[in-house]
Formats: C-alpha cells, structure tokens, sequence
C-alpha cells in the first residue's frame, strides 16, 4: 500500500539553512547544547519510527475501523494500534518536548514539530490518539494547580495516560457560549458534571490505561454566554492519593461517529452523568485556559495537513514514474517502451509540482512557527518573548487554514495523478483525500479561522502584528532587491506586500460602516495572507539554493525549479482573491434568505 520515507533531507534544509535553528536555540539558555548532529539524529529515529511502525497500520486501519461495545461502553482500535502505542510510549516519544520535572527530554518544540509532521504523514488517524495529550499537557502546565500538575502531568509526558478535549455539543458546534453541560460543586473541592459532548476525537480508546478529558462546563452561578464557561479535569479513571487508579468515573462513549474518513481514530459522542472532575484556572474562566489547548490543536491540524501532502506527494511521484500511458506530445521519452511515463505529462508535473511546492512551503512555515514558540516560551528577553507571541498569534489561523485548504486541493490533485487507480481503495490514494477533508473543519473551521485573523488578529488591534511582520518582508525585499538574479523572487512578494497591506486598509473602512465586509472578505483574505507568508519564505529559500546551485548537489536546482512553479502558477492567484475579497457583501447578502 504505497509508501513513506520521511523527506529529512528538506527537513534538514529548512531548520539549518533556511531558519538557523541551531543558533536560534543557542540564544536560549535551556537549549544551548543542542546542536545539528542531535537534531539530525533524532529526526532519523523519528522517521524510522513512522515509516516501519505506523505508516504500515495507516490503510489497515482504515478499512478496519474501531468497535464501540455499547454494553461496557469501551472502544477497540484497529489491529496494531494498541501495540504501535506501546512502541511509541517505549520509545520516550511521548515525552520528547515536555518538561524535564515532569519526566519530559526537554528538548525544542520544533523538534516535536518535525516528528509530528513525520506521524502526520506516516498514520494521521493513530497520531490522533497521542496527539492531543500534549494540548492537554501544555493547559494542565500553564494553568494547573500544583496538586493537578503533580498528579496528571507526569503520566501524559510519559504517554501512559492519554488526554482530550470536550468542548462542543449537539445543538451548538462552534458556537461554545451556548454550551449546558452543568457542573454542580460537591463542598470537597470536586464537581459532578452532566452533560453530552460530540466530537471527540480519542474520547475511547484501548491504547493507555487511563484518558483525562478536559470539559467544559457551566457552574450553577454561571453567566449566560462564553463569559460562563468553566473548564475542568474529568478522568476515566479517577486517581487514589497514591497516584494508582480508582474507580470508574461515569463518563463514557456513547457511540461512534461514522465518518468520510480518520476511521482509524474513534470519534467518540461522549456521555457524562455526574462525572467527578476537578476546575482547571478560574471560575468563568474555562474559554481562557481551553485556549492553550485549541492553539496548540490549531498548530496540530496545520501539521495534519502537511502531512497529508507529502505522502500523496511521495506515492503519486512513484506512480508517475511507473505508470506508462501514451507519447509525450515532443515524441517519445522511453522509445524501448510501449508507452511513456506519464510523469512526461505537462499536467501531470503540474499535479506533482503543486502538492511538492504546497508541502515545502508548509514545512517552512510550520517549521518557523515552531522556533517562535520555543523563543516565546524561554527566551531571556520578554521583549523579544513578547514579539514572537504576536507573530505565533498571527500565524497560527494562516497554518491552520491556508495549510489544510492547500492539502485538500494538494491529495486531489496526487490522486488525479493515478487516474482511475486513484478512485479505487487498494492504491490508498483516496483515503489521504478523505482523510484531508475533516482538517478544513474541525478545530475551528477554516471560515472561522479567516475571521480570526482578519477580525481579531488584525483589525482589532488595527494591523500592528501585520505591520510588524510585513517589516521583516520589506526588509528582505530591501536587501534583495538590487539582486538581478532575485528579482524573480523579490518583485512578486513586494508587490503583493503593497497589495495586501492596501486591501487591508480598504476592509478596515468598509467595517466601520458594515460589519459584514469582514465575513465577506476573510477566506480569500486569508489566502493572500498565505500567500504572502510563503512567498516570503520561498524567496528567502531560493536566495540559498542560488548560492548553492552550481554545488552539485541537486538538490538546489530541484528546489528552485519548485520555487518558479509556485510564483509562476500558485501565487497568481493572489489576484483573483484580491478582487474577491474587493467585491464587498452585497453580492452575498443581498438576496433574501427565503428566496434562495
């Protein structure tokens, strides 16, 4: 069923070519002894880890699915699931970014990063199971008692435990100020919670002997909206003074999702009829520490699409290679052949180009978020703390959207490459399609994304943290731009600089008026906001694979016909969206709802 190989040679390019991150980390006295060889060495290990372990249970998994046992209410992964678990949390995986006084390695966040997009790629649906114990891991560490911290956070940096988050309900999806979940204090310190919770992924599973899910819930003196939303520490099992565990906390799986596709991940409705938990932070302040958890599950579904990307990537190029249908129209290129290749195909390169360039410009963004995480999280210097957070908070709706958009039309475009091989399950091909459609809506769906960046990320605080990124644009652009041989590069990413930073005024003026503007423009405004990030990134990558490409290493020359594809065939489109985002809401809302 097809293949993966981690990509550690761009991998490798990205951290200590494109960012420094060697010295990047250097600048932080809780890193400084990392070093190239460490990084490298653990990225080996990482995609051995995924190609030979999970990468083989991915389309198993899939056609299997889970089993949900309605009389116990427990939850059977597929076969190999549970065991690949067990290799994981062996491994010291689980731990690899956390805390060293909680059992973690302590090493850099962009490590995890790396490894993640590696699992992402390798198996998306199993990487679930682990990958939201460490949102859970970094709320319980930022807003945890010390008794919750002492207690929980020690066995998810193992991996032992796993953890979730329940937030939405039946009747309201995004919107959580409309959530009733009821949480009725006991006297002793502890809650009672009752309510019903969809949508959570690993809410069951057999893998770990223990899940702690984080609900959100409202208190009996609880304001109505988001301003009354409490958040609390609910296990499956509860945990005794000595840290064994304890009864069976009445919160359970009432069904299984039956979804297009993750099937491997259960999906679980969860039921809780008087479950005990405990609050995490303040009353009426769960939407506060939740937060944590949702950027960082943000974060995570933008690594869920690069990862999708680069293994239909990796299998349609092979395909490509190996599937011979009719002559290149220039005349035959394997005359010894019956047929062609089809990677002589004009559009079949362009299928392959448009998933490798949308996978090596995500890996890019992805990668320097990572380090500004790391930066924001231990830097010496709170002004510099201070300006990466702003820069995480711009990013993160463009690396949750832009990424995911990009991978949806990027897993299409590799399964086009197979023809009617493509459509059929034993390829695998369509299952990355499937896969990539739920990361477009979960976590915030990409509309609500768009809003958040063009509402509150730049709008509310009237474009400073666009500002402050746009300097660093312009400051390349300044440096580069006498370069003849960058002008390619430079002149489309200032260009498109002046043009968002327009656009940006001209919705600011229309809202004063019409609030609509905003939800009008926000998707295509998020996508030339996309746009300019990683034409950004990309210019500063071809700039080194110009120095480099005469090095003979090819490598460069690859990477920089990847570069030209991309401003020559992806970036137009910046043009179109501009112009929609320009068009204004008339042409949406207009036309009365009941006469659609």
């Amino acid at each position: 069923m097809g293949q993966y190989i981690a990509p550690l040679r761009d991998m490798q390019f990205v951290l200590h070519e494109l960012l420094g991150v060697e010295a990047e980390l250097k600048a932080l006295p809780k890193y400084e002894e990392i070093d190239a060889d460490i990084i490298n060495q653990v990225m080996e290990e990482a995609g051995k880890f995924c190609s030979e372990v999970i990468f083989p249970l991915n389309h198993s998994g899939d056609r299997e699915g889970c089993h949900h046992d309605k009389a116990t209410h427990s939850v059977t992964t597929p076969k190999g699931f549970k065991e690949a678990y067990k290799q994981y949390v062996e491994a010291g995986w689980p731990a690899l970014s956390c805390d060293p006084e909680y059992g973690g390695q302590g090493l850099p966040l962009v490590m995890n990063n790396s490894l993640y997009e590696m699992m992402n790629s390798a198996n998306q649906a199993w990487t679930m199971y682990p990958g939201l114990s460490h949102g859970a891991y970094e709320c319980l560490h930022e807003h945890g008692t010390p008794e919750q911290k002492a207690q929980f956070l020690p066995k998810l940096t193992s991996g032992e435990w796993t953890g979730t988050m329940c937030l939405t309900e039946p009747h309201c999806g995004t919107d959580l100020g409309m959530l009733r979940s009821k949480a009725e204090p006991q006297g002793d310190g502890t809650y009672k919670i009752t309510g019903a919770k969809i949508f959570i992924s690993a809410g069951e599973h057999d893998c770990a002997e223990n899940i702690i899910h984080l609900v959100l819930a409202r208190l009996p003196d609880a304001p109505e909206g988001s301003k009354g939303i409490s958040l609390f520490l609910v296990p499956k099992f509860l945990v005794n003074a000595d840290g064994s565990l304890g009864a069976r906390n009445p919160i359970f799986c009432g069904a299984i999702e039956e979804k297009m596709g993750i099937h491997g991940n259960s999906t679980c409705q969860m039921n809780l009829d008087g479950a005990v938990g405990t609050l995490i932070g303040q009353p009426h302040k769960g939407l506060n520490a939740m937060f944590v958890f949702m950027n960082a599950a943000r974060l995570g579904v933008g690594m869920q699409g690069l990862g999708l990307t680069e293994v239909a990537y990796q299998n349609a190029l092979i395909y490509a290679k190996d599937r011979i249908q009719m002559r290149s129209l220039s005349g035959p290129k394997a005359p010894d052949k019956p047929a062609d290749p089809i990677i002589v195909h004009a559009d079949v390169r362009r299928m392959l180009l448009t998933a490798k360039a949308w996978a090596e410009g995500g890996r890019a963004l992805c990668s320097h978020a990572a380090i500004l995480l790391d930066k924001e999280l231990n830097h010496p210097d709170e002004d510099v703390r201070k300006e990466c957070a702003d820069e995480v908070a711009l990013l993160t709706p463009i690396i949750k959207a832009f990424i995911t958009d990009n991978a949806w039309t990027a897993t299409s475009e590799c399964l086009q490459v197979y023809g009617g091989h493509g459509y059929i399950a034993e390829w695998g091909m369509e299952q990355y399609v499937r896969d990539a459609r739920i990361n477009l809506i979960y976590e915030g769906t990409n509309t609500v994304q768009s809003l958040d960046l063009l509402g509150r990320k730049i709008l509310q605080d009237n474009g400073a943290k666009l500002r402050k990124f746009g300097a660093k644009v312009q400051a390349f652009v300044e440096e580069n731009g006498t370069d003849e041989a960058m002008s390619e590069f430079v002149t489309p990413l200032a260009d498109l600089g002046d043009k968002l930073t327009k656009l940006t005024m001209e919705i600011g003026m229309k809202a004063f008026q019409n609030p609509d503007e905003v939800g009008a423009a926000a998707v295509p405004y998020l996508r030339v906001a996309g746009h300019l990030v990683y034409s950004y990134f990309f210019a500063q990558m071809a700039k080194i694979a110009l120095a480099k490409q005469d090095s003979g290493d090819t490598f460069y020359k690859a990477k920089l016909a990847t570069i030209r594809f991309y401003f020559a065939r992806l970036y137009p489109e910046t043009a179109m969206l501009i112009r929609q985002a320009r068009s204004g809401s008339a042409n949406l809302l207009s036309l009365e709802a009941e006469l659609f």
